[in-house]
């Protein structure tokens, strides 16, 4: 069975940095899309960027992609996110998931493997 642990998520002051790592056991890690979604209080689960195992990544938004940066090391079975410039309105729980497919979905239902999260929290 496929486990994914997150870890990096903590307190922060708006305009900081934080880089959170999802690492992977079991099942194949290589060969997937990866994704990082997250979740505030009373809202739904939102994509944040994704992954695929050939390097391509995908955003939210444009807003996102300026401000954080997803990778994956293939021989560590870890995906990251680099997050700059944080915002109060990104403290939310933080999410690794493993796509169903190669390709990066942009929804949950996409994603058949989750992790626990780490809860990010942005201060003003």
């Amino acid at each position: 069975q496929v486990q994914l642990a997150e870890s990096g998520g903590g307190l922060v002051q708006a305009g900081g940095s934080l880089r959170l790592s999802c690492a992977a056991s079991g099942g194949t890690f290589s060969t997937y899309a990866m994704g990082w979604f997250r979740q505030a209080p009373g809202k739904e689960r939102e994509f944040v960027a994704s992954i695929t195992w050939g390097g391509g990544m995908r955003y939210n938004s444009d807003s996102l992609k300026g401000r954080f940066t997803i990778s994956r090391d293939n021989a560590k079975n870890t995906v990251s996110l680099q997050m700059n410039s944080l915002k109060p309105e990104d403290t939310a729980v933080y999410y690794c998931a493993r796509g169903k497919t190669i390709a990066g979905a942009t929804t949950a239902s996409g994603y058949d493997y989750w992790g626990q999260g780490t809860q990010v929290t942005v201060s003003s």
